[in-house]
């Protein structure tokens, strides 16, 4: 029976439903876990998300993984047994979702996600974007078959967008945030991100890197960071430090770690905009106040110095998805550690 809103306030994911619907997935590989030498004080272990499922971002094993549970969820409530893995794709499940339309508000990756989970199972997909979202997302959304509207300023305003439409239209909304009455959809987006903990740990426990010391963890409202950090702090043997990092923009979960409670961070934009959040998730921020973590933060500057510091070592990405090794390069780290880092998405 599909959990409610009022059931779900808590955190408690369980990866195998993602690995296994990922695992019928033809186009899912687990991303390359690799030692490199990034002139940091100390060699890096880096997770590099920007190859996942042909997306170019971990956001990938989120959002396609929730349109999936959700087309389950209405299937079995429709009278229908529950799906295995492969009945996802059936022509019975495609004929079912075509008549469902996912819909979110995005800065890019998120909405890129979800439409092609639509696109996958045959549902519509619509997605509300600001005018500050480059044009370049608008149509890779296009051209995976989704309706793009462009709403309003700033992510703020599409946020506002994406909420009235759920209220006012039969489309289902899937935000990667999450807030009270609206939970439940964020927590499978967030449940679809613990594939990469566990990805991890399985090559860990396999001899194949060693063990990290420190995790360094970016974050907008928390949800790839609280994936990860519940799954390191539920299953990982050898126990790192963790750091979420954040733009020193938009901190947003620091401030309401340190103000106990869920806060607003207003401060201007930032060049890291899929991190540039201005209130927290609050399945993730209650998550993350469990899992023993730090808080860092970065400037825009020093992003943009370690995105130019990447690509001289062959990796292309942006200020978002680089903002772990951004923090990275300002720790102060024993010359013992093995810092580990995730790219969480390829340049835009």
């Amino acid at each position: 029976m599909r959990v409610t809103e009022a059931d779900n306030t808590e955190f408690a994911p369980d990866p195998s439903r993602p690995l296994a619907l990922l695992g019928a997935c033809p186009v899912y590989a687990e991303t390359s876990l690799s030692m490199k030498d990034l002139g940091a004080s100390v060699p890096v272990l880096v997770k590099e998300e920007s190859e996942r499922m042909r997306l170019g971002s971990f956001k990938a094993v989120g959002g396609t993984y929730a349109v999936a549970q959700m087309i389950h969820d209405a299937w079995v409530e429709a009278g229908n047994d529950p799906l295995s893995p492969e009945e996802f794709t059936s022509d019975a499940v495609k004929d079912f979702a075509s008549n469902m339309t996912f819909m979110c508000a995005s800065a890019g990756n998120h909405g890129l996600s979800v439409a092609a989970g639509a696109n996958i199972f045959c549902a519509k997909a619509r997605i509300h974007l600001s005018e500050e979202v480059p044009e370049g997302f608008a149509e890779r959304l296009r051209g995976i078959g989704a309706e793009v509207v462009r709403s309003g300023p700033t992510y703020e305003t599409s946020l506002d967008a994406a909420n009235k439409d759920g209220k006012e239209t039969d489309a289902l909304l899937l935000a990667d945030g999450s807030w009270p009455g609206y939970t439940y959809r964020p927590s499978l987006v967030m449940e679809g991100y613990t594939v990469i903990a566990e990805e991890m740990r399985e090559a860990f426990e396999r001899g194949d890197q060693p063990w990290p010391t420190h995790v360094f963890l970016q974050a907008g409202v928390g949800g790839l960071a609280t994936g990860i950090a519940y799954m390191v702090r539920k299953n990982w043997s050898v126990q790192p430090e963790i750091i979420i990092v954040e733009p020193d923009r938009a901190p947003c979960l620091k401030n309401s770690h340190e103000a106990g409670k869920i806060v607003h961070a207003p401060g201007p934009v930032s060049n890291m905009g899929r991190l540039d959040c201005k209130d927290p998730s609050l399945v993730a921020f209650h998550a993350l106040e469990k899992c023993a973590v730090s808080y860092a933060t970065v400037t825009d500057e020093e992003a943009d110095v370690a995105v130019a510091k990447l690509k001289d070592y062959g990796i292309n990405s942006t200020p978002s998805g680089t903002a772990g090794y951004t923090a990275l390069l300002k720790a102060d780290l024993p010359s013992d550690a093995k810092p580990l880092v995730i790219i969480s998405e390829g340049a835009v």
